[in-house]
């Protein structure tokens, strides 16, 4: 990516284009990172049409931002400098403005699109790996794969991206960027929601059996605690970068929510992973409106925060031997120099099937109404005890339903 000076000199040579967007997106962004962001999505694609077809998935839902990138990544930079493009036309903005503030929408949305890609391709690849015959989609019932929470939080419950049945294991429940915020009404309602607002967001989390809601608003934090997180880094050097982490490290304390519990929680999780006291942590926050961190931090706050059994680390580029020892040294488990190399996830998944827990819920899916009609009814029975549950299940099992 070029420099703001590079910027508006792009700005100032494409002024006179026939299509000042694309003639500004080659000059500033060049033709090599939409040719790797092809690439990619080749890949990814693969993988989901693979997925797709093992588990009988009848469509796959993204976010309207990578959706639009998945179908061409380059008309979808060209999107994100209409309103730019526009104001520059009608002189809105001069060429030393626009250049600067569209190479910075470019970056940020090629950074986030392809982090998402990578992201999803993990999950599409441990759906794979995971795959075996007589697996069942629990849930979504409508067999509607989504990579996307768009909405997800409505009727006030974080519900799972994907729950599946592994024969011989049991139920794994995904939850991809969560937590999220929940719908409110009032200010109580906010209230009760502002700690998801805050709250932090590995790229996915893991549960045994079937869990169809994490929200628990008497834990610390307000979310289920999670048997696996695992979070995915796509950069080569994405070790050596910073990010602000804020929302309730971004304004002074108030002496209310200095009681909940949560915050003295995110407190403790950023004075270990800092190695400084809760005080001294405050104290820096309260100076910055919130924190910089080292991206190895915030992976290690994730694991403080969250607490859970297992925390995977997937990194697509190798990681120096001194980083890695450090993530190793929170109980991270790192899986380094991955690339698009489906075969090097296989260890991943073996830690997520240890906490696969079985259902004591059947689910009969039945095609023939007036079979269905029948299992009800003997059901029916069961409950009024004219059959027990194991008399009911032989007959199932001896394939005796219909004479």
């Amino acid at each position: 990516m070029t420099t703001n000076e590079e910027a508006i000199d792009c700005a100032r040579k494409c002024l006179d284009s026939k299509d000042v967007s694309l003639c500004f997106i080659d000059c500033v962004v060049g033709s090599e990172p939409v040719e790797e962001a092809k690439a990619w999505l080749k890949v990814f694609k693969s993988s989901l049409d693979n997925v797709v077809k093992l588990y009988g998935f009848t469509n796959v839902l993204f976010s309207r931002e990578f959706g639009s990138f998945v179908r061409d990544p380059r008309s979808h930079l060209k999107k994100k400098l209409f309103i730019y493009t526009h104001d520059l036309l009608r002189k809105r903005l001069s060429p030393e403005e626009y250049g600067p503030r569209a190479a910075a929408a470019l970056r940020t949305s090629l950074r986030t699109n392809l982090r998402t890609l990578y992201q999803n391709w993990v999950f599409l690849v441990i759906l794979y790996h995971l795959y075996t015959e007589g697996i069942h989609v629990v849930y979504p019932e409508h067999k509607v794969l989504s990579l996307e929470r768009s909405g997800k939080q409505k009727l006030r419950w974080i519900p799972p991206n994907l729950v599946i049945d592994i024969p011989g294991y049991g139920s794994l429940s995904f939850f991809i960027e969560v937590p999220r915020p929940l719908a409110w009404e009032d200010t109580s309602d906010l209230r009760e929601s502002w700690k998801l607002y805050t709250a932090l967001r590995p790229d996915m989390m893991v549960y045994g059996g079937r869990v169809m809601d994490i929200v628990e608003p008497s834990m610390n934090p307000p979310i289920k605690r999670p048997d696996v997180i695992i979070e995915c880094k796509e950069l080569i050097d994405w070790y050596a970068r910073v990010r602000d982490v804020r929302g309730p490290l971004a304004k002074p304390l108030t002496a209310e929510e200095w009681r909940n519990l949560w915050i003295q929680g995110l407190w403790d999780g950023l004075a270990e992973v800092l190695g400084v006291t809760r005080r001294e942590a405050i104290e820096q926050a309260k100076e910055r409106k919130g924190i910089r961190l080292n991206e190895v931090k915030v992976v290690e706050l994730y694991r403080s925060v969250y607490n859970p059994k297992t925390m995977i680390l997937i990194s697509k580029y190798s990681i120096p031997s001194d980083v890695k020892r450090e993530i190793e040294g929170h109980d991270i488990i790192v899986y380094d120099n991955i690339g698009f190399d489906v075969n090097k996830l296989k260890e991943p998944v073996e830690h997520l099937l240890k906490y696969a827990k079985p259902s004591e819920e059947i689910i009969l899916r039945i095609n023939d109404l007036e079979l269905a009609d029948i299992m009800i009814k003997l059901i029916n029975l069961v409950k009024k005890g004219v059959i027990s549950k194991d008399e009911l299940y032989n007959l199932i099992k001896r394939k005796q339903i219909i004479q």
